[in-house]
């Protein structure tokens, strides 16, 4: 459900390596980072940033700051069967990106409306972006780490101001999980979206969730509730404001 404001965030998010991985190139063990940012990669930078189970991050745009390069690294990773494995992973370097975002509320948890306070939320999250995140910021991958602050979208130059456009094919946008469910097909199941995204003049604009062209449902599971009976909630009185 749509906010009464539009409770947009902005911010910039840096660091020296990011790997967001297709999910293709999974399969064989070596990673390899798509061009740009996934949606679900930002909303989890956003998440570890500010998030509660009342709203959904929303990302809108993105806008790419510094050229995209990338650089192939040795990595030994750890085998499920014991020892260590020989692997090239290809990160981004030098990643600097500006998001620009809003959050609407949780239409699976009407148990929370009474933590639906706009202004509340939108007030803390850019406190926590002035701070830099409630918890620690990486770019895709835990070895990846990054680091957020305040920002004006579209302020500054970025490397592709003047690319009229650029296309990037079929690419991950991200996974709906039973508790955002926007549709009966997505409720009591997880879903894996796919989109084309166009960079155009250096910014992306996100589709919804809702409307990208390619969904398909992974896994039935049960969503989580999240409750002052459960222990794991409790609202509005974390600030004192009721008792």
């Amino acid at each position: 459900m749509k906010t009464e404001h539009p409770n947009i965030v902005e911010f910039e998010v840096y660091g020296d390596y990011a790997l967001f991985s297709d999910p293709l190139m999974r399969l064989g063990g070596e990673k390899c980072s798509y061009q740009v940012p996934t949606y679900e990669a930002l909303k989890g930078i956003l998440s570890s940033v500010y998030w509660k189970p009342t709203f959904i991050w929303r990302i809108l745009d993105v806008r790419v700051m510094n050229p995209i390069q990338t650089e192939v690294k040795g990595i030994r990773p750890i085998k499920y069967s014991g020892g260590n494995d020989l692997a090239y992973y290809t990160y981004l370097k030098s990643c600097r990106y500006q998001v620009r975002a809003c959050f609407d509320w949780n239409d699976n948890r009407p148990e929370l409306c009474g933590d639906r306070n706009e202004n509340k939320h939108h007030c803390i999250a850019r406190r926590m972006i002035e701070k830099g995140g409630r918890r620690d910021i990486f770019l895709g991958t835990r070895e990846c780490q990054g680091y957020v602050e305040p920002c004006v979208f579209g302020n500054g130059a970025g490397a592709y101001d003047d690319l009229p456009e650029l296309g990037f094919g079929l690419m991950y946008h991200g996974i709906t999980y039973p508790d955002e469910a926007y549709s009966e097909e997505t409720r009591g199941r997880m879903t894996a979206r796919f989109w084309y995204p166009v960079m155009k003049n250096g910014v992306i604009h996100f589709l919804p969730p809702a409307d990208c062209p390619g969904q398909k449902p992974l896994r039935e599971m049960p969503m989580k509730v999240f409750s002052a009976d459960e222990g794991n909630f409790i609202g509005l009185r974390e600030f004192g404001e009721v008792e």
